[in-house]
């Protein structure tokens, strides 16, 4: 009896652990007066763009919102070697993977010269991105 009533708990809350809060159809993030192939001189100021869901602070369980993420110089998301986990824990906070936690929708990145990737992904409460994931399409700057 006990193992069946352990076995019911652990599977009412798989679903909170390994994948995102459900995204609306139709929801977007994508970069606001940057586009690819853009040059820039440093420092950029990144723009967030959010169509479709709201920005809300990291830890806020509130339905279609979530927090900016940007990835930096790294495939894209679900790509690479840790790519199949990033779809379902949170992402990891480095210089690759810039947060937003606090509901920012814009930052100034110090990036050397040359090219860089950008991407922006939405995550939920917990960092994890959504279901199906809000993301944009990666993009490459150049920095003179």
């Amino acid at each position: 009896m006990k193992r069946l009533l352990f076995a019911a708990l652990l599977a009412a809350a798989t679903p909170a652990f390994g994948q995102g809060m459900p995204a609306p159809e139709g929801a977007q993030v994508y970069f606001i007066g940057l586009a690819d192939g853009d040059t820039v001189t440093a420092p950029v100021t990144v723009r967030f763009g959010l169509s479709g869901m709201g920005v809300a602070p990291a830890g806020t369980d509130a339905a279609n919102t979530g927090h900016h993420h940007l990835l930096v110089n790294r495939p894209p998301l679900g790509e690479g070697p840790d790519g199949a986990d990033e779809l379902l824990y949170g992402l990891p906070a480095d210089d690759n993977h810039r947060h937003f936690g606090g509901g920012q929708t814009e930052v100034t990145l110090d990036l050397p010269p040359g090219s860089h990737t950008l991407q922006l992904v939405l995550g939920d409460m917990n960092h994890v991105p959504h279901s199906p994931p809000v993301v944009s399409p990666v993009i490459t700057i150049t920095v003179q």
